[in-house]
């Protein structure tokens, strides 16, 4: 992320340098070196620079180890930096560091919508670049191109195109340099590898990428558009390469483009895993819902021909349970991964124990309060357990006959709270409370025994019950960090 940024940039300043850092890492690793953002503090006395930016590069090793955002620089410190600000103009030259070593430093004013907003600086070893090869000439000529795009504020260009997306191509991958009509100057090694794995075995030089063979229509399209192109191009089914073309402008005429090539046949075949994981895991939650609701079916046809009223209860209870466990993989069923949100199971528990308020003839108002969030598919199955229980509880127990308060008086408040480390739930009724010195540590109760069991062992929570004038039950549940991948 960059420093803060003076308060004299404009929105749209501030965007362009971001955009600017945003594909800083392709110019960083053309030029060998590492670059440094630097912006006036103020814009009427440019006298003193502060750096916003800095990028290493991975073709190179870096000038500097330490951290340089955020320091500022007097122009006697940094006289290179403010020549060019002065000038408006790519100032070269030389400069000494902290250390005995000496730096060589290329000073590039970066300008947008015409106004001056920073220099950015291309700063290595006095050593590096002394004896190029091909490659290192290609790459730091293409830099110096790109470098007068900045000049002139035609490079970054103005687009929503994430160049600096986990997948997007780097220069390691390979470069393929083509000339404004679009043929083929240049092809670093990786380029050439990654073009040999697509087919082509021809020497490329002259030629432009759809004449040998390849449906590739980016440089086409970056040459017409003058703004850059990213194509996926499937040569087989089992090679996938991303191309992203940038075309180099003077002028604000495209004079040739870059073109950047990943090979991404391992992630797209990762990800195509990933989709048919999902599916199959989301087909095993939907096909354990349907086995959930059939048990439940069958007790409850089973309890109807009971004629024993202990043992029609018991299945009753047995019967929504399941239920209550079938809600959790009906939603995973629609959106499987470690996180549940919880607020969709509250409301079908809710539904559920208003029908079973009606079904002892005392209609209950149950109010829900805060939300529950989202909460590990591991922690969801028994808490959506307990919190049936409690609520049949409540609209079973609390409200018997000699202390009703009436049909229009009869509530129950549920409340939640997550902080992401924790989740807090509160059940409130307003009947007849609990019986004196009770004590959910020693309860004899099933339903109160299973929540007791299920909040303090398997889900390492606490619990809590108090209250003559209604029931308060009180529960703690802490909620493990998510797992991150990768």
């Amino acid at each position: 992320m960059p420093q803060a940024l003076p308060e004299w940039l404009s929105p749209e300043d501030v965007g362009h340098l971001q955009r600017l850092m945003g594909s800083w890492g392709m110019l960083a690793d053309l030029c060998f070196a590492d670059l440094l953002l630097l912006v006036p503090t103020s814009e009427e006395d440019p006298s003193v620079f502060r750096i916003v930016g800095q990028m290493r590069p991975t073709t190179n090793p870096t000038l500097y180890r330490e951290d340089m955002l955020g320091r500022t620089y007097e122009e006697t410190d940094r006289p290179l930096v403010a020549r060019s600000w002065q000038l408006g103009a790519i100032v070269e030259g030389e400069m000494q560091q902290v250390g005995a070593e000496r730096a060589r430093v290329q000073c590039i004013p970066v300008r947008h919508g015409g106004r001056m907003l920073a220099v950015l600086t291309r700063e290595s070893a006095p050593t590096v670049g002394r004896r190029q090869g091909e490659l290192e000439a290609v790459y730091v000529d293409t830099f110096d191109r790109f470098a007068r795009m900045i000049v002139n504020g035609e490079f970054p260009f103005d687009t929503a195109e994430d160049s600096a997306a986990a997948e997007a191509p780097r220069v390691g991958d390979g470069v393929v340099l083509v000339d404004g009509r679009g043929r083929i100057e240049y092809a670093s090694p990786n380029a050439v590898s990654a073009l040999h794995r697509m087919g082509v075995h021809s020497n490329v030089a002259g030629a432009r990428l759809d004449e040998l063979g390849l449906e590739v229509t980016s440089t086409e399209r970056a040459l017409q558009t003058a703004m850059p192109v990213t194509e996926e191009v499937e040569r087989r089914p089992d090679l996938i390469v991303v191309i992203r073309v940038i075309p180099l402008l003077e002028e604000g005429r495209p004079s040739g483009a870059v073109a950047l090539m990943r090979d991404v046949t391992d992630l797209r075949r990762r990800d195509r895993l990933l989709i048919s994981k999902d599916a199959t895991i989301r087909e095993v939650h939907h096909r354990v819902k349907n086995n959930l609701q059939t048990i439940s079916s069958l007790l409850r046809l089973q309890g109807r021909r009971l004629g024993s009223d202990e043992g029609r209860t018991a299945l009753q209870e047995a019967e929504r349970r399941i239920r209550s466990i079938a809600l959790v993989h009906e939603i995973l069923s629609r959106d499987p991964g470690d996180q549940v949100a919880f607020g969709e199971i509250v409301r079908s528990l809710v539904h559920m124990a208003e029908d079973a308020a009606a079904s002892f003839d005392r209609p209950v108002a149950i109010q829900v309060s805060g939300d529950p969030g989202e909460v590990p598919a591991d922690v969801a199955t028994p808490l959506a357990v307990v919190m049936a229980e409690l609520l049949q509880n409540a609209v079973e127990h609390a409200f018997v006959d000699g202390s009703d308060p009436g049909a229009e008086a009869r509530r129950v408040a549920l409340d939640f709270a997550n902080d992401g480390s924790e989740l807090r739930v509160t059940v409130i009724d307003n009947g007849v409370g609990l019986p004196e010195g009770f004590d959910v540590a020693r309860t004899t109760s099933l339903g109160l025994s299973l929540v007791r069991d299920l909040v303090t062992g398997q889900l390492q929570g606490e619990i809590g019950m108090a209250g003559t004038d209604g029931t308060r039950v009180s529960l703690r549940v802490p909620l493990p960090e998510p797992q991150k991948i990768g």
